[in-house]
């Protein structure tokens, strides 16, 4: 295993052995509001401690960007870790088991080691740029269909940016004219990893965060993936607006989704 893929999986155990010891607590989880229908536990600020934690016993002068730290300049400013703790807090406090740690490591802003662990179902999704992906140790692979007919899709609505409320209910409408069905889970991270695992065809969404798609996004990619942003470029990471899925289907949904957009989305 590749020695940072290994810090970074070693890192997630703990987190999620921290999450799935407060899920089995949750009246002992202390919860705040971050903004409007955005929350952070006692457990996502402890889950993202003990993930630099545990970096930082091997890699000192690395840095980092985490949603509940924001960004930790280290001497070695070319490696940077990306930390969401616990994608899915609203799932977690609610009860929901549906959440994940997604950790990624950037090398000069290239994505080089993810990984997304889901603490409850124990499913570990891992890539590392060049060497493929993983659930646990079998390789996995997108699903190989050919356009949207027939898909599953999963997405999020963009209760963090709803100004894009109006063109999300347009594409949704125009994707269920051919797509199977869609799913609605609450983890951007764990949705790319099931497009990754062929359990999903394909993924979008507008206006997330980098660290919602930083691991997943090169779990896609080493699938035999693509991803891109709603314009068809690579700016997803900085605008927050991701579509992924096999190469024909990416293309196909980019083709939906693109006659919706306003000028504003489409730079």
């Amino acid at each position: 295993m590749h020695p940072m893929l290994t810090i970074a999986v070693r890192a997630a155990r703990k987190a999620g052995n921290i999450i799935a010891r407060g899920f089995s607590e949750l009246d002992l989880v202390k919860t705040a509001t971050k903004s409007e229908n955005d929350f952070v536990t006692n457990i996502d600020q402890e889950a993202e401690k003990a993930i630099i934690e545990t970096i930082r016993q091997s890699y000192p002068d690395h840095s980092f960007v985490g949603e509940e730290g924001g960004l930790q300049t280290g001497k070695q400013s070319d490696y940077q870790w990306v930390i969401d703790p616990l994608d899915g807090t609203t799932n977690f406090i609610r009860g929901i088991p549906h959440f994940a740690v997604s950790i990624a490591l950037h090398v000069k802003g290239k994505a080089e080691v993810a990984v997304v662990y889901d603490p409850i179902k124990d499913e570990l999704f891992t890539a590392v740029k060049g060497k493929g992906a993983r659930l646990d140790e079998y390789r996995i692979r997108v699903k190989d269909n050919k356009d949207t007919k027939g898909a599953i899709y999963a997405t999020g609505f963009p209760f963090k940016a709803r100004q894009y409320t109006e063109v999300h209910f347009n594409i949704l409408s125009s994707l269920f004219e051919t797509a199977a069905d869609f799913r609605r889970c609450g983890s951007a991270a764990l949705d790319l990893a099931y497009v990754a695992a062929g359990r999903y065809d394909g993924f979008w969404e507008l206006g997330l965060s980098p660290w919602d798609i930083a691991a997943g996004e090169l779990i896609v990619r080493e699938a035999g993936g693509v991803v891109t942003d709603i314009a068809g470029g690579h700016n997803y990471l900085a605008t927050g607006h991701i579509v992924a899925g096999n190469p024909k289907v990416t293309g196909a949904t980019l083709k939906v989704i693109q006659p919706h957009l306003p000028a504003s989305l489409k730079k």
